[in-house]
């Protein structure tokens, strides 16, 4: 079986402890190194620990489901070039495409070790985890690549952008935002602290007032079901063509339910009529294009 080691992690700066991580690696000699968040505030150091996992023959994953956009316009970290040997990443995050995944390697095949590597990798993907393809999700892959190619830079620059100001306009309006002393986030997301076992009711009452963020644990949480936090993010905000002026809304919509206790009925009336302005997808090859509008078939 698959016998797991955890990195140690450090609270203050939300991220790997790379002194602390090194040791672990060179004690343990692990066969595969992975890295990878589901909250990804910032870059992982990746270059000095993939240097180690090297030095004890390990090969090195990184998961960049949720950044994946982000790496593909340049922003967050560039994992292939700092020692992963396979990026996986997902395609509709970050990447705003259909739902599904990649599997990437810079590996060439220069020798029968590096072949026999990569003919496992693909045998791992066909026949071993997937057994068709979808064509209607490789044309909407294709189209979702073809625009990120011509607007990606831009929309991943403003999705940071937003998530930042949206951690400032919420740490300054009293939230508890992780990452305050180092600008909040490097990536779309954001994590804030409720209180012990809050984070579901947190989430409940923002669902209520028409804002979506999901439960999310946070360090120190032992339950993932009664986590004590909520993770935001603003890459669907930023598709919409919201901008940091926007964030302030935003930060006082969720203020006003998880700290002055307004009623969340009626801060969803309040939502929708902010929302009403903002309902066509922008960084897309068909400008003003809607993305809410129900067709009917029959």
């Amino acid at each position: 079986g698959i016998n797991l080691v955890f990195y140690p992690f450090n609270n203050e700066e939300m991220n790997i402890d790379v002194d602390g991580a090194s040791k672990v690696i060179r004690d343990v000699k692990p066969k595969l190194a992975l890295f990878g968040q589901s909250v990804f505030l910032f870059p992982t150091p990746l270059k000095e620990l993939a240097e180690v996992a090297h030095e004890v023959g390990a090969y090195v994953i990184y998961d960049a489901a949720h950044v994946l956009g982000l790496i593909a316009a340049g922003f967050f970290q560039d994992p292939l070039r700092e020692g992963a040997d396979v990026m996986t990443g997902s395609t509709h995050k970050t990447l705003p495409g259909p739902q599904g995944g990649v599997i990437l390697s810079d590996h060439k095949g220069e020798s029968e070790e590096d072949k026999k590597f990569l003919r496992r990798l693909n045998f791992g993907v066909f026949p071993g985890v997937t057994s068709s393809y979808h064509l209607h999700h490789v044309a909407a892959k294709a189209v979702a690549f073809a625009e990120h190619l011509e607007f990606g830079r831009e929309y991943a620059s403003q999705t940071i952008k937003n998530a930042q100001k949206l951690g400032q306009a919420l740490y300054e309006r009293g939230l508890d935002v992780f990452g305050e002393k180092l600008g909040f986030t490097k990536s779309h997301q954001l994590l804030v602290r409720i209180g012990d076992g809050k984070g579901k009711e947190a989430s409940s009452l923002l669902y209520r007032a028409g804002i979506v963020t999901n439960m999310n644990m946070i360090p120190g949480d032992k339950d993932p079901l009664n986590p004590s936090g909520i993770r935001l993010g603003t890459q669907e905000l930023t598709r919409i063509g919201m901008r940091e002026s926007e964030m302030e809304e935003v930060a006082e919509f969720i203020k006003r339910v998880l700290i002055d206790k307004e009623s969340p009925d009626k801060i969803k009336e309040e939502v929708k009529e902010f929302r009403k302005n903002y309902q066509t997808v922008h960084y897309c090859f068909h400008k003003g294009f809607s993305g809410y509008e129900y067709h009917r078939l029959v």
